[in-house]
Parts: C-alpha cells; sequence; structure tokens
C-alpha cells in the first residue's frame, strides 16, 4: 500500500504542482507599466524611423512650406485686388463728377449763346430803328404774325427824340386791325390792344392781339397817343 502511494506521487498521474512568484503586486505593476513605456517608445520610434526612410517627413515639411508660401501669395494678390478696386472706385467717381461737370457746362454755354443771340437780335433791332437826326415820338420797327387763327404777335420800338432833357413821354399805344371777312372788307369797331406807355428815350413793346378767328387781317396799325387823347405817332403794316 505504501509503495503504491509512493508509485502514484514519483509517476505523471501524481499531482500538480504550482511554483508561485513571491514578487509584490506594486512592484509587478512598476515593471508592467515600464514595459508597456518601453514598448510604445519601440513602436514609436519605428513608426519615425520609417517615414524619414520612406521621405514623408521630408515630403511633408516641403508641403507646408509651399502651403505657407501660396498662403502668402494669395495675401499678395488679395491686397493687390483691393488696392485696384479703390483706384477703381475712386476713378468712377471721378469720371462721373467730370461728366455732370461737362453737361453742366454744356448748359451754361447752351444759354450764353441763347442770349447771345438776343443781344444781336436786339443790337441789330435798334440799329435799324435809329434815326440819323430828327426830333419829336416815332414808332419803328413794327412787325406782326399770325402763330395761330385768331392771333396777332406784333412787336415794336416808341422812341422820343430831342437830347436827354425830355421829359419823361405818359400816354397810351392802341393796335387796330383791318381786313376781310368773308369776302367782305372788315375792321374791328375798337382796338384790339390798348396799353398804357411810359418811357425816357425808347420802350421796346411786344404784344399779342385777338380777332375773330373767321377774319383774315390785311393790315396792321399802331398809334401812340398823350395822356390828353392826342396823337402823337402813328405807324401801319400791310400783311
Amino acid at each position: 500500500m505504501r509503495w503504491r502511494l509512493l508509485r502514484r506521487r514519483l509517476s505523471i498521474s501524481a499531482p500538480r504542482m504550482t511554483v508561485r512568484s513571491h514578487m509584490a503586486w506594486p512592484l509587478r505593476w512598476a515593471v508592467w507599466a515600464v514595459s508597456l513605456g518601453f514598448s510604445g517608445a519601440l513602436a514609436l520610434w519605428a513608426f519615425e524611423f520609417g517615414k524619414g526612410i520612406a521621405g514623408l517627413d521630408r515630403e511633408s515639411r516641403v508641403s507646408a512650406q509651399a502651403l505657407a508660401e501660396v498662403r502668402q501669395q494669395l495675401e499678395a494678390v488679395r491686397l493687390d485686388r483691393d488696392r485696384a478696386q479703390s483706384i477703381a472706385n475712386t476713378a468712377d467717381s471721378l469720371l462721373k463728377a467730370e461728366r455732370a461737370t461737362q453737361a453742366r457746362l454744356a448748359e451754361e454755354v447752351k444759354a450764353l449763346e441763347m442770349q447771345n443771340q438776343a443781344l444781336k437780335d436786339d443790337l441789330g433791332f435798334f440799329e435799324r430803328l435809329l434815326p440819323a437826326s430828327g426830333e419829336g415820338l416815332s414808332v419803328r420797327g413794327l412787325q406782326a404774325d399770325q402763330p395761330a387763327a385768331g392771333q396777332l404777335r406784333f412787336q415794336l420800338l416808341v422812341m422820343q427824340q430831342g437830347g436827354r432833357a425830355l421829359p419823361d413821354f405818359k400816354g397810351r399805344y392802341e393796335v387796330l386791325l383791318s381786313g376781310t371777312q368773308d369776302g367782305r372788307a372788315w375792321s374791328m369797331p375798337a382796338p384790339a390792344v390798348t396799353r398804357p406807355l411810359q418811357f425816357k428815350q425808347y420802350q421796346r413793346i411786344d404784344g399779342l392781339a385777338e380777332y375773330p378767328a373767321g377774319a383774315a387781317v390785311k393790315q396792321v396799325q399802331v398809334r401812340v397817343l398823350d395822356e390828353a387823347g392826342q396823337l402823337r405817332a402813328t405807324q401801319s403794316l400791310k400783311l
């Protein structure tokens, strides 16, 4: 019996024996942490070493440098664009101001030309009317036209000669119209226009007379009367 127990213990079928370490658990954790850190550092070194061998690190630096240059160029282009836009806006404002000035000057030139032409017409009108000599009151330069049926526009100059010491003339002027109507002689029973008149040396008169639309005016007569109703000057115009 004892022999059997001894054989059993010495044979393969003997009970298993476990060998346990007597290292404390804090030390085991420290060893595990050191091993893990060493493994991580080894893996990182291997990764960086592999990048260096493959040339990825150099390409990354080159790409970063190229990206920085592109950004600088883009910023320079943006600044140039802003300056060009500012110059374009200033030029556009100046162009608009120049056009407005030119338009205003053109209007002023046109107005001056019209005034100059009016002055030339007035000068020519007065030059034709000024007499060489004489004294007294006279009507000169009677002109008339018919802008519409039943209307007659007239223009004339009344002058008083005899020196600068003459008193002011006070009176009135009348415009009389005559012609034909329905094939017969016709004249207005009263003056078509009667207006007061007062001047020193000369007075230019422009006016509009109205008459029946069915009549045809053939003659215009202007009379100048003083305050007493005495006829002082007259002039007639045939149309």
